[in-house]
């Protein structure tokens, strides 16, 4: 039984492992690549986003540096735009890529867009969803407790739901970071490439990370399922 489970997870899982391991090598490279090729304004991050949000009128939105590699994030609880040491203080392209998608967030948040507002609704369930679900899951089929099961498959079908969601936002996201820099002039049209490359490629992480969900999700519904038909 463990065996046939494990060889089902590994079918289902593989497609999604291998998915997200290239969506990774993507964004690395993409990002290693244009972190050597400087702006020719010389702008860093923290100055790109802070064209961004300015030429929005968001001068309420605070710009902060943080620890870890590609850690940048927007926070709309305080409306602090968070860049990792390798966006703010450097003048490259993919700097000015990852920056700007921040700040699209940002945007997001100032023009009230629905899938942000959804997503940031759903972080405190998926905060505990992503974790306990799947142990109570497992804890359920092993007793071949359906209830408690139902229950594990239920929270985890959130942190799915979480990864839908989270493409639309961050798709947005670069979509509008990519037309303000192109139209407002913080970087030249050369280099817009560049910046493309770099927010496709984080776009595919995203991607890759909801098929890795659905895929756990599916078989989690495919052990319930069978775990019925035993009782």
């Amino acid at each position: 039984m463990y065996f046939g489970g494990y060889g089902l997870y590994i079918l289902i899982s593989l497609p999604a492992l291998i998915l997200g391991l290239y969506a990774q090598a993507k964004v690395k490279g993409a990002f290693n690549k244009y972190s050597k090729v400087r702006t020719s304004n010389g702008m860093t991050g923290a100055e790109v986003a802070r064209a961004v949000l300015d030429a929005k009128g968001l001068r309420d939105v605070q710009i902060q540096q943080v620890r870890g590699n590609l850690s940048d994030n927007y926070d709309p609880r305080t409306k602090v735009l968070n860049l990792s040491q390798s966006v703010y203080a450097t003048p490259s392209v993919a700097a000015a890529g990852v920056a700007a998608h921040e700040a699209g967030h940002a945007l997001q948040h100032a023009d009230g867009y629905g899938p942000l507002k959804l997503r940031s609704l759903m972080v405190p369930s998926v905060q505990l969803g992503s974790w306990l679900g799947p142990i109570i899951f497992m804890v359920g089929w092993f007793f071949n407790s359906s209830n408690l099961a139902l229950v594990g498959l239920i929270l985890f079908a959130a942190t799915a739901l979480f990864a839908l969601v989270t493409i639309p936002v961050e798709v947005d996201a670069s979509r509008r970071a990519k037309e303000m820099l192109s139209t407002s002039g913080i970087v030249y049209q050369s280099e817009m490439a560049g910046v493309n490359s770099v927010l496709d490629a984080a776009a595919l992480t995203y991607v890759a990370g909801a098929v890795q969900a659905l895929s756990t999700l599916l078989y989690y519904v495919m052990l319930f399922s069978g775990g019925r038909r035993r009782n």
